[in-house]
């Protein structure tokens, strides 16, 4: 390798660092912002810092809700006082996708299609879940609005596909342990969230 390649190789990397340090600063910023919370956003939502920044809190995607999953956060939230998020054990999003048309500020981004819809991802808690303690159960499967996109159930047992989990709660809010066995790890969160 000559040094001018050397020396593009080396800028190429200490950039792709530097833009890495950068998002991850601008998360830990936005879990600050929050109090350390980290919510389940409706769908369209940009990454938590800009959705911070974007929201006006004016209430339009809830109203638009239909289904009443979206809630505004209280006080307890810091600075994420008023913005939407969706308690799946309440009440899972149905993906209807009415809040990202009526967003005016751009902090839900408008979806056409809601397997594009990218909340969070389903986490089924294997200790907990009845079919892997070899019960019959395939709740979540059934109520998942993509099942075999998003869920499988391979010899009696769920298994989530990561890359097409939209979020929604569905799963979550018809598992029948108490709580849930299955969880949603809002995005942006960290896995262990």
């Amino acid at each position: 390798m000559d040094r001018r390649s050397f020396l593009r190789r080396g800028l190429k990397d200490l950039v792709r660092g530097l833009a890495g340090a950068v998002e991850q600063a601008s998360l830990e910023a936005g879990r600050r912002l929050t109090g350390g919370g980290t919510y389940l956003r409706p769908p369209g939502a940009l990454p938590e810092p800009a959705f911070l920044l974007a929201c006006t809190r004016c209430r339009k995607c809830a109203e638009a809700c239909g289904p009443g999953a979206i809630r505004l956060l209280g006080p307890e939230a810091g600075t994420a006082m008023g913005t939407p998020h969706i308690d799946p054990l309440a009440q899972p999003c149905t993906l209807c996708l009415d809040c990202t048309r009526v967003c005016p500020e751009g902090a839900l981004e408008a979806l056409a299609d809601p397997r594009r819809a990218r909340m969070g991802t389903a986490v089924v808690e294997a200790a907990r879940c009845w079919a892997h303690r070899g019960l019959v159960c395939d709740l979540c499967y059934e109520r998942c609005p993509f099942p075999e996109e998003a869920i499988r159930m391979e010899g009696g047992i769920p298994s989530i596909r990561p890359e097409a989990c939209t979020g929604c709660g569905q799963c979550v809010y018809v598992c029948p342990e108490s709580p849930p066995a299955i969880r949603i790890v809002p995005a942006g969160a960290p896995a262990e969230a």
